[in-house]
């Protein structure tokens, strides 16, 4: 029997914190996408904003995906040559982007936008989980989160849209 969606959402945010991930890290990457377009903006806010993104089943479902993958990684647990792609976070694989896409899309061309934007510059936590340390993998969960963010962002700037 699938799971209800308010323990999905409860298992995500666990997984996050368990993988370092604050939702507070994850609003200020919003906070950093929309500093120029919402002058309002509040912590506060953008963390809601990152609640409600993280209370769709797509979301929670690509996250707890993309964890389970670092994770088995990092117990070498994945076959050859999945293996060896995703520990070593390789440029042309493109699975952990494609995953990500699936968040942004949730929230239309500017979900995408922003997400091309900060997967480049990874600001914030993006660069911690960007490192590359080969005992902690994110080859996933840096792109899921980058994507948290942006579809967070575009549902804010949604929001702000003039009719």
């Amino acid at each position: 029997m699938p799971k209800s969606s308010t323990s999905l959402y409860q298992r995500t945010t666990d997984l996050l914190a368990q993988r370092g991930v604050s939702l507070e890290a994850i609003a200020n990457l919003v906070m950093f996408l929309q500093k120029d377009y919402l002058p309002d903006l509040t912590l506060p806010l953008a963390r809601e904003s990152v609640t409600t993104v993280l209370h769709k089943r797509e979301v929670q479902n690509a996250l707890i995906t993309g964890i389970q993958l670092d994770i088995s990684a990092e117990h070498h647990a994945l076959l050859e040559p999945l293996q060896t792609i995703v520990a070593q976070d390789e440029g042309l694989y493109g699975v952990d982007e494609t995953m990500a896409l699936s968040i942004v899309n949730v929230y239309g061309s500017i979900g995408l936008t922003n997400y091309g934007y900060i997967d480049r510059v990874k600001p914030g936590i993006l660069s911690i989980l960007n490192a590359h340390d080969p005992e902690h993998i994110h080859t996933f969960l840096d792109d899921l989160v980058g994507a948290v963010a942006a579809a967070a962002a575009a549902r804010l700037a949604h929001d702000d849209a003039p009719l």
